[in-house]
């Protein structure tokens, strides 16, 4: 276990002027967003994606540590990504290279907000919660 200040990173993406025909295929962006779990160093847990219908993606990579999800508009160029991650081992900054890349973003927009910051849990609690470590998850 692992002394921590917060319990996770999430990272939201605004990707621009993307390839239309990458955001409206599935089976790519399921493959691309697992990608983006495996190469961040995350547990795939499962994954679930839809297509609507007359275009666009909205899927959810579930894994150990959090999650990643994606929404697009493929008539825009546009993908909305959350990769939300804990602990110290998964790097979800190496998701989202691997996204810009494979989605061919001209342009993107970040913001990572830190998730669960311990101090404020500690503060908000009823109770004394002591030292909050990082404990991984055990295998599914």
């Amino acid at each position: 276990m692992m002394q921590i200040n917060q319990l996770g990173r999430h990272i939201l993406v605004e990707f621009y002027n993307c390839d239309a025909k990458a955001l409206s295929d599935h089976k790519f962006v399921e493959k691309v967003m697992n990608e983006a779990a495996v190469k961040s160093n995350a547990t795939i847990v499962n994954s679930c994606f839809h297509t609507f219908n007359p275009w666009g993606v909205s899927g959810a990579v579930i894994i150990q540590e959090s999650h990643l999800t994606i929404h697009t508009w493929p008539e825009y160029g546009y993908a909305a990504v959350d990769l939300f991650t804990c602990g110290e081992d998964v790097d979800p900054w190496i998701g989202f290279d691997h996204l810009s890349n494979q989605l061919q973003a001209e342009k993107w927009e970040t913001s990572e907000v830190p998730r669960g910051p311990v101090d404020k849990i500690k503060s908000f609690s009823r109770k004394d919660l002591g030292v909050i470590n990082y404990k991984p998850c055990s295998s599914y």
